[in-house]
């Protein structure tokens, strides 16, 4: 005996103006994550990034353009002796705002692809050396340890699908 599967609520709601969808229209690039986790390395410099990731010259300068354009970094003027004038990349406020992101795929990459050794990076607390987690909790402050636990809702944005 077959059980009928009930259609989703979701479908009812339209994804035209999904969040998600938007900040992977920034984000959902394999260089673009890469760049902006050398910058939240403190690697900053355009050749210094090259040097490093490997990334093509010319998709390095468009992921930062992009970055930049976005507002996710800012360009910042430096001048070594006797050489032109060239440019850090710094993070703003809604780049340092991406780093739970950052984390969360750290964690879930650690998870299933790390070495056999372990992860090739760790990230501890400054203050007391522990080591830093991606967690969910609800405005109540529960933890949430199981994606079973969460309910998606239409949000005070959502469209009804036409």
């Amino acid at each position: 005996m077959t059980q009928a599967t009930s259609r989703p609520v979701s479908l009812d709601w339209s994804v035209e103006n999904c969040t998600i969808t938007r900040a992977m229209e920034v984000l959902g690039e394999k260089w673009t994550v890469v760049v902006l986790r050398e910058v939240f390395l403190g690697v900053r410099r355009f050749a210094d990034m090259r040097e490093r990731t490997g990334i093509p010259r010319q998709v390095l300068a468009n992921r930062l353009a992009d970055l930049v354009a976005h507002g996710v970094l800012r360009r910042e003027p430096y001048q070594e002796p006797g050489a032109r004038v060239r440019h850090e990349y710094r993070l703003t406020r809604k780049g340092f705002d991406l780093y739970p992101v950052l984390v969360a795929v750290k964690t879930w990459g650690d998870r299933y692809l790390a070495d056999a050794e372990g992860p090739a990076l760790t990230l501890t607390h400054r203050d007391c050396g522990g080591e830093i987690h991606d967690e969910l909790h609800c405005d109540q402050g529960h933890a949430v340890t199981a994606y079973q636990e969460v309910i998606p809702r239409p949000g005070p944005g959502a469209r009804r699908r036409k």
